[in-house]
């Protein structure tokens, strides 16, 4: 029996580096023995980036990660290293910004060429194991790269020099125009986002098809302040197309990553928590919008998924579901006709056949597999319409389906959790539990809050917050600040500090607040706050550093306000900021989230589509906030049907407080009282629910 390669990746926590713990390939992980041993060896470094559940990462580990030959030729003449992507976004954004201002496109696998001094020279996406047109072979360009470090080192050095110079150009953001901030910066940006509408199929652009949740979710801010009915229609008709889609898991609910088609059929398949929360809120603001309850239902289907397959047993959310399983994507998900046919009633199958689009063909092919499976169907929601007598059928289909499905082999599961991506779930659940009037959401935020300051969260030494109830006032922070790391997997944290930790934590904890409006989260929130600013704030130039000061293993500090897949930490915090300057009175938060607008303001303008959600800032920032008091017995079924009737209307720029945070507002004395204010103008104070609601409709 051949004993499997076993490299130093078996020591580390990520899921992603343990699936390349035996491959021949004498991987090192992101520390700074690898680049020690680079300098003393005189090799380059060969950076490769991926994640856990990334398709193109599986097949290049396949075809060449796992190759003996390959695995030799990088021993013999690189140092290489392993790095997931999810556990190092710092490192992940230099090199990746590195190889899309050299190649022009981007993605994972990420695979970047480094002198000993971790400065990039040459860089790609994915390689294949034999050359075809555009694309060399892999082992091919390692020759190449090895060759000429031997024959043409000090040229390669300088060129990385240079490369490195330009690299500094292109990430500086230290420079902020003075523009003028206006409600025209919104209209522009939701204009141009209207012009990419599909009309046909929904969405904000053609294939590949990302729901980029913040986009759509900005048309309706916009579309509410500037009073653009079809701007609303535009947005329903996406989130109806696509929870009919087969981005849409039809039987388990939640959604994939994004679609490879146009008509949003063919998803590639990996499920992701920060897409699912995004993605929750996004469906929550459609339900106010549209008061149609199927919007509800898909923000429950949605999180009843993460809350069943995503969810650690002490309550902190997992990272992702894989998109491959038994070496084929999408297995897990996909049906056969003749399979269907024999799992189903005659009478069953001809109902979930028509409704679901089954064909003998299929609707999919894993061409990145040599030997694809056959007849593969992806479920979606093809003739939605169903006739009154065939409900009853089409259900028992779906039952006996799950029911079959739960025995396959899932996808791998990567277990890591994130403290951001598990900020912005919490969020989600927080505002759903309101927004839907659902108990179990609230108490699972209330759990995930809990897992993350027992293992990720170390308070502030010597100090703690100082209550906010003075308004104006820029209050000292404490003697130390709290520290929110960025990893738990199996009782191990890792010592990685990023602001995208805190400003997402920072956001789903208001939200936590404002669906409580207990004292405790807002105190943990002024921690959060207060530590994010020591810790990332610029206070010459405004923004947010993506990394702590000091951080050695690092050639840049990035101010990334660049919303992808997952939005920005600058986005998220400055919109936080906003939020938690309007519940206190902290004139220091409102004036960081000011300069951080100030210094986007040209990018806001020229790229919209890169910051949608910091234009969700610049809307809530351009106007007083909305501002809900609720005054009363917390404990009183009343006051839990003001602050209900208080989360369900559409309308974004809202906060929600109790008497404890108030800011001016005498508590009233009696019954359980709401009373909306904006600015300086109030109106009349209310102890009815329907009330309340006809106020904020105002």
């Amino acid at each position: 029996m051949t004993v499997p390669h076993t490299n130093r990746l078996a020591r580390e926590k990520s899921p992603y580096l343990l699936q390349h713990a035996h491959n021949p390939v004498d991987w090192f992980a992101w520390r700074e023995e690898a680049f020690a041993r680079a300098r003393a060896e005189n090799k380059p470094v060969f950076l490769s980036i991926g994640y856990a559940t990334c398709h193109w990462c599986h097949v290049m580990e396949r075809e060449s990660f796992e190759d003996e030959t390959i695995g030799a030729f990088l021993k013999a003449h690189f140092i290489s290293i392993k790095v997931d992507r999810e556990e190092r976004p710092d490192v992940d954004k230099i090199y990746m910004t590195f190889v899309q201002s050299t190649t022009g496109g981007g993605g994972w696998p990420l695979n970047v060429f480094l002198t000993p001094e971790r400065k990039p020279f040459f860089g790609g996406t994915y390689f294949p194991p034999a050359a075809r047109p555009g694309y060399p072979s892999f082992l091919g360009l390692l020759q190449q790269v090895a060759e000429l470090w031997r024959e043409r080192k000090s040229e390669i050095v300088a060129s990385a020099e240079e490369l490195q110079a330009r690299l500094e150009l292109l990430t500086a953001r230290d420079a902020p125009i003075n523009l003028p901030l206006t409600p025209q910066t919104l209209r522009h940006a939701a204009q141009e986002f209207q012009a990419a509408y599909d009309p046909a199929n929904g969405g904000f652009g053609g294939a590949p098809k990302f729901p980029q949740p913040a986009i759509p979710a900005l048309v309706l801010r916009a579309a509410q302040r500037f009073g653009d009915a079809a701007a609303v229609k535009m947005v329903l008709h996406t989130c109806d197309a696509m929870a009919a889609g087969g981005l849409h898991d039809q039987l388990g609910g939640g959604f994939s990553r994004y679609a490879v088609d146009a008509e949003w059929g063919v998803p590639h398949f990996e499920k992701m928590l920060y897409d699912n929360a995004q993605l929750a809120q996004l469906y929550l603001d459609a339900f106010l919008v549209s008061g149609e309850g199927r919007h509800a239902e898909v923000a429950r289907d949605i999180l009843d998924y993460v809350l069943r397959d995503l969810t650690h047993p002490d309550g902190g959310f997992y990272s992702a579901e894989d998109a491959d399983s038994e070496g084929h994507e999408g297995k897990f998900y996909c049906w056969t006709q003749a399979e269907l046919a024999k799992l189903l009633s005659p009478e069953e199958f001809i109902v979930a056949a028509n409704y679901f689009g089954i064909t003998k063909d299929g609707n999919f092919v894993d061409h990145s597999h040599p030997a694809p499976l056959p007849g593969q169907n992806v479920l979606r929601a093809a003739n939605p319409e169903v006739p009154p007598a065939d409900v009853p059928l089409l259900a028992a289909a779906q039952a006996k389906m799950r029911t079959a499905r739960a025995r396959r082999l899932r996808p791998p599961l990567d277990d890591k959790i994130l403290a951001s991506w598990n900020g912005l779930m919490l969020g989600a659940l927080a505002r759903a539990a309101m927004v839907l009037d659902e108990e179990k959401y609230l108490a699972a935020a209330e759990r995930n809050l809990q897992f993350i300051r027992e293992k990720l969260w170390v308070p502030p030494a010597g100090g703690t917050s100082v209550p906010a109830s003075q308004p104006g006032r820029s209050l000292a922070p404490p003697k130390a600040a709290g520290t929110l790391f960025h990893r738990w997997r199996e009782g191990e944290r890792d010592q990685v500090e990023l602001l995208e930790d805190y400003a997402f934590q920072l956001d789903g904890v208001i939200q936590l607040h404002e669906a409580t409006l207990a004292p405790p989260p807002l105190a943990f929130a002024l921690e959060l706050a207060e530590a994010m600013m020591a810790k990332f704030y610029d206070p010459a130039h405004g923004g947010f550093w993506q990394s702590r000061a000091g951080a050695a293993d690092l050639i840049l500090r990035v101010k990334d306000d660049y919303d992808g897949a997952e939005p920005s930490g600058n986005s998220v915090a400055t919109l936080a900021l906003l939020k938690l300057a309007a519940l206190t009175g902290r004139d220091d938060f409102q004036q960081a989230a000011e300069a951080t607008l100030q210094l986007a303001a040209q990018r806001l303008q020229s790229q919209p589509a890169a910051h949608a959600t910091l234009l969700h800032a610049l809307d809530f920032w351009l106007d007083e906030p909305c501002r809900v008091t609720l005054t009363g017995d917390t404990q009183a079924p009343e006051f839990h049907n003001l602050l209900h009737a208080a989360h369900s209307v559409y309308r974004p720029n809202t906060i929600i407080a109790g008497h404890a945070d108030a800011v001016g507002i005498p508590p009233a004395p009696g019954k359980v009282t709401a009373q909306v204010c904006t600015g300086q103008t109030c109106q009349a104070p209310t102890h009815d629910a329907e009330q309340l609601r006809q106020q904020l409709r105002r």
